[in-house]
């Protein structure tokens, strides 16, 4: 598939611990421990990258990222409404729509719809917290056919407020949007003139 909303990057350090169990027969649940964050996705999908602050994951005919991102100060419809829109223009995907997606425990789902370039459907979904400063942006690219699950996957996402945060090890700060933008552009430039980094041996966290 063409424009895979570019999500097959390098695998970072491992901060998201996968549950043992299952939701249901053909689900897997995830626990985000650090952020007390929880969701589920259909079995058989292959982890393509998972950091402190974004995971990935596809299938045959689905790939969903998970990006977090801390709230910007301003009106919030306004600026996630725009987000959506200039996400949904980067990736040129056509025949746009508002979607009406509610996801329980969350104080409000900011959502769009369309087609990409190559057929394929495309849903992006802000997520945003009652209990944190923090909006979990959904992406989800799949072949049509497939809309029941994406919907079901993005509605399964839950903040176990009832559950404390893992305190024990440093939190990491999550950037607003227009910090990660001028760190993309810092590492653009950086990578005009690669150096060769030292070798290092990856660490492995329970979140």
């Amino acid at each position: 598939m063409k424009k895979r909303l570019n999500i097959l990057a390098p695998m970072l350090a491992l901060l998201l611990a996968i549950a043992a169990g299952t939701a249901t027969i053909d689900a897997t649940v995830y626990n985000w421990s650090r952020y007390d964050l929880s969701f589920e996705t259909p079995d058989g999908g292959f982890v393509t990258y998972n950091s402190n602050t974004r995971f990935e994951i596809q299938w045959e005919d689905m790939v969903m990222t998970v990006q977090l991102y801390s709230k910007d100060k301003g009106d919030e419809k306004k600026m996630l409404n725009e987000n959506l829109q200039r996400k949904a223009l980067g990736y040129s995907m056509y025949d746009l729509s508002n979607t009406k997606l509610k996801v329980k425990g969350f104080k409000k789902t900011y959502s769009i719809a369309g087609t990409m370039p190559d057929g394929s459907r495309a849903i992006i979904a802000d997520l945003v917290s009652k209990h944190q400063n923090l909006i979990v942006e959904v992406t989800v690219n799949y072949l049509y056919g497939n809309r029941e699950a994406v919907e079901d996957m993005i509605k399964s996402f839950a903040e176990n407020k009832k559950q404390q945060p893992n305190h024990e090890r440093k939190r990491q700060k999550v950037q607003t949007r227009e910090k990660a933008k001028q760190q993309d552009k810092l590492d653009k430039k950086q990578q005009e003139t690669p150096e060769r980094p030292p070798a290092r041996k990856e660490k492995l966290y329970d979140a």
